[in-house]
């Protein structure tokens, strides 16, 4: 059974940083894309970054593009999201996802198959 377990995510001031992981078991984690996304209260999910498969080519929505970086990690079966200059709008949710697609499989939740439980991330002013 797939599954993915978002770790990471906590209390942290304006300007601070957090790195949140992703683990993942239950399918070949080198041949499924991985997206980042969160989602604040009274809004939409928004996609925010992902690793596309096999050649983990990565993506940014224009919110985080030059403040998070994604990576990932084979061995540990593991996505990384590097959050750095932190502000309270960034607070939300946070979840990982996967899909099967090839290449950058885009920020567009339908895209993705199979989806973690989410982390809190809450930013301070």
């Amino acid at each position: 059974e797939a599954q993915l377990v978002e770790s990471g995510g906590g209390l942290v001031q304006t300007g601070g940083s957090l790195t949140l992981s992703c683990v993942a078991s239950g399918f070949r984690f080198d041949d499924y894309a991985i997206g980042w996304f969160r989602q604040a209260p009274g809004k939409e999910r928004e996609g925010i970054s992902c690793i596309s498969a096999i050649d983990r080519d990565t993506d940014y929505a224009d919110s985080v593009k030059g403040w998070f970086t994604i990576s990932s990690d084979s061995a540990k079966r593991t996505v990384y999201l590097q959050m750095n200059g932190l502000k309270p709008e960034d607070t939300a949710v946070y979840y990982c996802a996967a899909t099967g697609r090839s290449g950058i499989p885009g920020n567009s939740a339908e895209s993705f198959d199979y989806w973690g439980q989410g982390t809190q991330v809450t930013v301070s002013s």
